[in-house]
């Protein structure tokens, strides 16, 4: 009996040190609800299993949701999420403005709201923000819009359209802010003339990002504008309209005959627009590394959830309506026909062969 009870409590012994042995489990860490606007851009599907793949590294258990732009569904997702008792929310919201109730809910339950690369405004209950230096990122499309034209060498004067993103993201604002930072002085002198005066995010703005709003106004103004000259240059937020835009572009002959593409930026290096840099159509997009924001957000679940301090970079620009959302701002890259290979193959985010 001695004997069984010695093997009995070295057994217990084992058992004890195996499970200081264990790492904690994502049941142990909890769940962080991910809700993700859409699956129609593949830049959010990145986000979204970047965001699962470094969580569940830490530990964490995950919940990612996408809305497909309804912004109904996104609500009812998050709602779901709180309901259920996660730690922290992080929300790439549809609409920033339509949260404030639920958020007030997490709140109250003590989860930790991170808005990820989209501000959500209008609230209190909205703790940290990860994203891009977006004002960087229009100043860097608007820098490759006039590089594309050859200015300063060509002094122009140059024909140019503006686009700005969805009038419910709010980072349509700073891309569009932070292009005309670069582009007004240059409409204010006559080296840019924009033939249809629409100027503003009032008119220049394409609901929810979508690329065929962006291909039906596009169309709209060369028949109305550049029946008689050509359009040089245009000025689009995002790949999913610049492939709009070409596309109206591409319909009236430019790319083609002898008659020279337009000048068009982009965003956020998805495949399509990449095969049309290589193509020699669209001219440029803007990298941002979702692996990058992905850690960033993943260090502030951590740090929030331990009590830690959480690293910010940012302690004045994102001001939601209600209060200034302490950020942590990552750097953009453009990425044109000379450096793609090495910034996005070199970098490892896309294999070799995905792109050409």
């Amino acid at each position: 009996m001695k004997r069984l009870t010695t093997t009995l409590s070295a057994f217990a012994l084992g058992a004890l040190a195996l499970s200081f042995a264990i790492p904690a489990s994502a049941q142990d860490k909890g769940t962080v609800g991910i809700a993700m606007p859409t699956k129609s851009s593949a830049r959010w599907i990145a986000d979204g299993d970047n965001m699962v793949k470094v969580l569940k590294e830490r530990g964490y258990g995950t919940d990612l949701q996408y809305a497909e732009d309804d912004i109904p569904n996104q609500l009812s997702q998050i709602e779901n999420m709180v309901t259920k008792g996660a730690k922290v929310l992080v929300i790439a919201s549809i609409d920033g403005t339509t949260l404030s109730d639920v958020l007030k809910q997490a709140q109250a339950q003590g989860i930790k709201v991170i808005a990820y690369d989209r501000l959500i405004r209008d609230t209190p209950n909205v703790d940290y923000y990860a994203t891009f230096d977006n004002f960087q990122v229009g100043v860097l499309q608007a820098q490759s819009l006039l590089k594309g034209l050859g200015y300063p060498e060509n002094k122009g004067p140059f024909n140019i359209e503006l686009f700005g993103g969805s009038p419910d993201d709010n980072n349509a604002y700073f891309f569009y802010d932070g292009a005309m930072s670069v582009l007004k002085p240059l409409i204010d002198n006559g080296t840019l003339k924009v033939a249809s005066g629409q100027m503003g995010m009032d008119k220049a703005s394409t609901l929810r990002w979508d690329g065929a709003t962006a291909q039906a106004r596009m169309d709209n103004l060369l028949s109305a504008y550049y029946t008689d000259k050509r359009v040089d240059g245009v000025l689009s937020p995002y790949d999913g309209l610049s492939i709009g835009i070409l596309s109206s572009l591409k319909g009236v002959g430019y790319g083609s005959g002898g008659m020279k593409m337009a000048v068009v930026t982009g965003q956020d290096a998805e495949v399509p627009s990449m095969k049309s840099i290589l193509a020699g159509e669209q001219y440029s997009t803007i990298f941002k590394d979702t692996r990058d924001l992905a850690k960033v957000t993943a260090d502030m679940v951590d740090a929030s959830l331990s009590g830690k301090e959480v690293t910010v970079n940012d302690t004045k620009t994102y001001n939601n309506g209600v209060k200034v959302v302490p950020s942590y701002l990552l750097k953009p890259v453009v990425v044109d026909k000379g450096n793609w290979e090495k910034v996005l193959v070199g970098s490892g985010y896309y294999k070799p062969g995905q792109i050409n």
